[in-house]
């Protein structure tokens, strides 16, 4: 029945919910009664100590407790409405004390103790369940609840009887009822009607448990108590410390003694500040004077106080003078290197971490980095060094971060985070270091430079030593990315350990491909990018790029621009060795991708022939039909039409015989008559022309308009008045007036040749390419001129002004304009 009730109770379509509740209406009361026989039969075991009778009927009773447990979540929507729903929650707070005591008295030997104190977990479950899922229904029980949690843990009465699970379970039923959102009054409307009566009476309950006396000894108890680090910590530190710094995070409060004191304290911080404040603050003070370093018990108060005032920073924003605090003692707290006293030093970095980023000034930065430094030298302990590893990453992600104020500190942060680096052997403790690396190349950017030897000393043998952790390989892989940022061209000295690497994360041949390839193609682009020159190396890499197009993954996008940096970093060697897979690459997925897809494509398309405007096309020529095609069908989004209309209006621009062979082409493939398709497709042009937003490419089509009218064309002299009108409206788009001149300002001055000391190489290559494409380095106006006084001289002067004439009177008075 166990089985069958939790499977039912994980189904969330509407039918199967309502299944799971018929069914509890008609087994509740049964079951409830099974348990408490079973419970009754335990407890009477218990009293004539048949220990073993009690671990039968346990079991028997938990069995039970599990099924009721669900069934009252998933299969009663409102228990405040059922009477036994009420009865099982308070029979157990009725069962807990006795089957707390009852644990106490089994011999720790004997296998009922185990199970004791799963059914008083069991217990505790059930009630964060009922309290999390119904607090209103559960607002009868607050009192109950608090009145048992809080003496067991905070109270002598929980003397020789807690358990750490029990403690937890406690712990997170306080949190729940302190945090609750619906038991707070200011949170409902302001109707008086619309508030349920229940809220009042948790506001109430609340109110009068947590009297200012409880509220300070509970603070006091978790700081002196719940807060220590136990003997099996320092153990941990001692024989595991790579270990003891790994921060369990997630939702390991529910379930682990350590974070789930630091969220119950966080909780009732927030909620009860103005008592919980001058409570801390007088136990830092207390724990601030001098103390002798072999005196244990007073070296981890003051951890826990440290450990309170760090996860409190943001409460404590308006009370602390941090910066005070930090000059006048925690730096000189660090000075102490007493072996004892690494628990002090540990706790002190990491709590000038948290409050960095709360309230720390920006000319104390350069303090803390002088503070940190020391904590990472090698003679220092190893759970120290990390932390204040962690404490560095946080100090350079600080929004007031300046680079100039660390650049003194940086070849030596270097050097010991690479000494780290070497000495831990964890793979997630080397990630942490390597991020920390990682983080300081992105944030100092160019200035890495002179530093960069040592790491690339050690990255390889790293990237040996981790073959069977792919989750380093990756954080080594995003460590590469910044570097080569960071040193630009000079990246070409880190070929000899790089481009293996790229080879091997991106070769899909590779099973660890599955982890790396991300990355990989990251590093592959970026090293690109940086490159001055070609390389035969670099130009082998692309052996792998047609099994990464036929993946059609989420790095499409990125392998496209791959292409794009080979076709700009070295045109000639690229095209002549890969212009095949090129074409192949492109027309597999013209029918295969989105809108999107299709334009990254086709800019691939279009860098190529602005770099080969003779050669590039014939590269293409068997897909160009398929262009034109789409074009004529004319329903293609906006954003496709433009980028087919760019590829066609190149050609025309650079190489009209192409352009006409392309026409003739169709022609024949279609059976039908070139001028014809001629024709429509400049009327598709004319329709489609205010599609196209972009005023670089709005340009483009003018121009290659406008240069069709000298090609001896009887169907563009057809079309002269629609072209006309079509060049006249873009050249409002790009024009601007300039002391009476109507000015191009698409056209690239010498001022546009100026090199930014933050350019890529690769952006340098697209600059130099722009200068020389006719959008940027030809102006529309002065082509139109040229033109049009051609097309008068092949036409005759009758003829050119009877065409002219043709042409709506307002649209010859704006031409008239832009020729004065």
């Amino acid at each position: 029945m166990h089985h069958v009730t939790k499977t039912l109770a994980s189904k969330r379509l509407l039918s199967d919910r309502k299944l799971f509740r018929e069914l509890t209406s008609n087994i509740f009361s049964f079951v409830l009664n099974l348990w408490n026989a079973h419970t009754e039969n335990f407890l009477a075991a218990a009293r004539s100590h048949d220990y073993d009778g009690v671990a039968t009927f346990v079991e028997l009773s938990m069995l039970a407790l599990k099924i009721l447990r669900k069934q009252l979540v998933f299969g009663i929507p409102e228990p405040q409405k059922v009477s036994d729903a009420l009865t099982l929650v308070q029979l157990v707070f009725q069962r807990i004390k006795p089957v707390v005591e009852l644990r106490a008295q089994v011999p720790c030997s004997h296998l009922a103790k185990e199970k004791l104190e799963k059914q008083i977990v069991l217990y505790m479950k059930l009630l964060l369940d009922v309290q999390d899922n119904f607090p209103l229904a559960y607002v009868n029980f607050i009192k109950q609840s608090l009145e048992l949690t809080v003496a067991y843990v905070f109270t002598d009465a929980g003397k020789g009887l807690l358990f750490e699970r029990f403690i937890v379970q406690c712990m997170n039923l306080i949190k729940g009822i302190v945090k609750c959102d619906a038991y707070r009054l200011n949170k409902l409307e302001e109707d008086e009607d619309a508030k349920d009566p229940a809220v009042y009476v948790a506001a109430k309950v609340r109110e009068e448990f947590f009297t200012d006396d409880t509220v300070v000894e509970i603070c006091r108890r978790l700081l002196s108590q719940y807060f220590l680090i136990v003997p099996e910590d320092l153990r941990m530190w001692e024989e595991d410390p790579e270990g003891y710094t790994i921060d369990e995070g997630g939702e390991s409060w529910k379930f682990t003694l350590r974070p789930c004191t630091e969220v119950l304290f966080l909780a009732l911080f927030h909620a009860y500040k103005e008592i919980f404040t001058p409570v801390l603050l007088q136990m830092v003070q207390s724990s601030q004077e001098a103390c002798d370093p072999g005196d244990m018990n007073t070296l981890l108060l003051k951890e826990a106080v440290y450990n309170a005032m760090g996860l409190a920073a943001f409460e404590l924003f308006d009370e602390v003078d941090f910066d005070q605090w930090l000059t006048s003692h925690l730096l000189s707290e660090l000075q102490n290197k007493q072996a004892s006293y690494r628990l002090i030093r540990r706790r002190v970095i990491w709590l000038i971490g948290q409050w960095i980023g709360v309230k720390l000034s920006p000319n104390l930065h350069p303090t803390v980095y002088n503070a940190i430094l020391p904590l990472l030298a090698p003679e220092e302990d190893l759970v120290v060094r990390i932390t204040a590893a962690q404490t560095l990453k946080i100090a350079v992600d600080d929004f007031e971060f300046k680079t100039e104020n660390f650049t003194m500190y940086l070849e030596s942060s270097f050097a010991l985070l690479f000494q780290l680096l070497q000495q831990v052997a964890e793979c997630d403790t080397k990630m942490n270091v390597l991020h920390v690396l990682s983080f300081i190349i992105e944030r100092v950017g160019h200035q890495i430079q002179p530093y960069v030897s040592k790491l690339t000393q050690y990255l390889p043998m790293l990237w040996e030593e981790s073959r069977d952790h792919n989750m380093l390989r990756c954080a080594i892989l995003s460590t590469l990315v910044h570097l080569v940022q960071g040193v630009g061209s000079l990246s070409v000295n880190l070929y000899p350990f790089l481009l293996p690497i790229i080879q091997f994360s991106t070769d899909v041949s590779q099973p660890p491909h599955v982890y790396l390839l991300e990355d990989g193609i990251d590093l592959w682009y970026d090293t690109l990018q940086n490159a001055p020159v070609m390389t035969k190396e670099l130009l082998q890499l692309f052996g792998n790029m047609s099994e990464l197009l036929e993946l059609g993954s989420e790095n499409l996008k990125t392998c496209f621009q791959i292409m794009m940096a080979y076709v700009l970093l070295g045109p000639e060697e690229f095209l002549q060795n890969y212009s095949g897979a090129v074409f192949a690459g492109c027309v597999s997925l013209l029918n295969h991708v989105r809108p999107e897809g299709i334009v990254i494509v086709m800019k691939l398309v279009e860098t190529i022939f602005k770099v080969f405007p003779v050669e590039g096309p014939q590269i293409f020529r068997q897909m160009m039909p398929t262009v034109l095609q789409k074009v004529l069908q004319k329903e293609v989004y906006p954003i496709e039409m433009s980028m087919y209309l760019s590829l066609l209006a190149r050609i025309i621009i650079k190489n009209q015989p192409t352009f006409f062979m392309l026409i003739e082409q169709a022609g024949k493939m279609w059976n039908r008559a070139p001028s014809e398709i001629l024709d429509e497709l400049l009327q598709v042009w004319m329709d489609k022309i205010d599609t196209i937003t972009q005023a670089e490419r709005r340009k483009l089509t003018a121009l290659a308009l406008i240069s069709l009218i000298t090609a001896n064309s009887s169907v563009v002299n057809a079309r002269f008045p629609d072209i006309i009108y079509a060049v006249t409206e873009v050249l409002h788009d790009v024009c601007r007036e300039e002391n009476g001149t109507q000015i191009d300002y698409l056209v690239m001055g010498d001022r546009e040749e100026l090199e930014d000391e933050t350019e890529t190489e690769h952006e340098k290559r697209k600059r130099r390419l722009s200068l020389k494409d006719p959008v940027f380095c030809i102006s529309l106006r002065d082509y139109v001129i040229s033109q049009l006084t051609e097309y008068q001289r092949q036409q005759g002067t009758p003829n050119f002004e009877q065409l002219m004439q043709s042409i709506d009177i307002e649209i010859q008075q704006q031409l008239q304009e832009f020729f004065k």
